[in-house]
C-alpha cells in the first residue's frame, strides 16, 4: 500500500473511531433519559456512518476482530435512544461492554496500521538515503 493510501486509511480509521465515541455518548444520553428528536436523528446518522464506513474499511483491510457480525449485532440491538433508555441497567451495561470490545478492537487495528506506516516510512527513508549515496 502506498504511503498516501496508508495515510488516507489511517485518517479514515481515526474518523471512524470518532463515530464510535459518539455512539457511546449517545448510549450515555439514553441512560440519562435527557434527549430529544434531534438527538434521535443524530444517533441514527451515527449508526448509518458506522455501518457504511465499516464496509469501506473491510474492503481495504483484513480484519479478524471485531467482526462484521459483532458490529451489526450491537447496532441492531440499539435501534433508538428511546429503546436504549427503556432498557434495564444490566442490558445497558451489556451494550456498553459490546461497544468497548469493538472500540478496543478498532484501536488495535489502527495501531497496526500505524506500525505498517512507520515501517514503510523508515524503509523509504533508508532507500532514499542509500539510493542517493550510490548515485554519487
Amino acid at each position: 500500500m502506498s504511503n498516501k493510501n496508508m495515510d488516507s486509511l489511517i485518517q479514515q480509521m481515526e474518523n471512524y473511531l470518532e463515530c464510535w465515541k459518539q455512539f457511546n455518548q449517545s448510549v450515555n444520553l439514553a441512560r440519562s433519559k435527557k434527549f430529544g428528536a434531534e438527538d434521535e436523528n443524530q444517533f441514527l446518522e451515527i449508526k448509518s456512518v458506522i455501518i457504511q464506513e465499516l464496509e469501506l474499511i473491510l474492503a481495504a483491510v483484513d480484519v479478524g476482530s471485531p467482526t462484521k457480525e459483532e458490529i451489526h449485532a450491537l447496532i441492531g440491538n440499539a435501534p433508538s435512544l428511546r429503546y436504549l433508555s427503556e432498557m434495564s441497567e444490566g442490558a445497558l451495561r451489556n451494550v456498553e461492554n459490546q461497544w468497548h470490545k469493538i472500540y478496543i478492537g478498532w484501536h488495535a487495528i489502527l495501531g497496526q496500521l500505524k506500525v505498517r506506516q512507520h515501517a514503510e516510512t523508515d524503509k523509504s527513508s533508508f532507500v532514499n538515503f542509500f539510493g542517493s549515496k550510490q548515485g554519487k
